[in-house]
């Protein structure tokens, strides 16, 4: 069995200004360009993707995410606040269950117990 690795997903950096540029990043495992030019497409080394970044597609993507800075932080801000809330909610629902995994333990032992207290004294008259 093989170890199946994910390829990246490409980030572009950001420079003094705050403003997103491409800068090619070096490229270990493939990487995916999030600007949908080819949706699923993995760049296997650094030519590839560096044209790619050159390409009309990229460059109108990079700069709809310079235009949308804003947005993108309101909407980090609330993922995390919806990230947290479903920590609680999975913190909540695993203590349910952990709850619930004790009272079967609990009521299989005492059916157990029942179970071995029935015994027949006279094996003729079973059923």
């Amino acid at each position: 069995m093989e170890l199946t690795l994910e390829p990246e997903l490409y980030s572009p950096s950001v420079d003094e200004l705050g403003n997103y540029i491409d800068k090619v990043p070096c490229i270990t495992r493939g990487i995916k360009c999030p600007c949908n030019s080819r949706p699923g497409k993995v760049y296997q080394n650094h030519s590839v993707l560096a044209s790619h970044i050159k390409t009309k597609v990229h460059q109108n993507w990079l700069l709809n995410v310079n235009l949308n800075k804003a947005n993108y932080y309101v909407e980090n801000e609330n993922l995390k606040t919806t990230v947290q809330n479903q920590r609680l909610i999975i913190a909540k629902l695993e203590k349910e269950i952990q709850n619930k995994l004790m009272t079967i333990d609990y009521l299989t032992q005492n059916l157990q117990s029942i179970n071995n207290n029935k015994t027949v004294n006279n094996l003729l008259e079973f059923d």
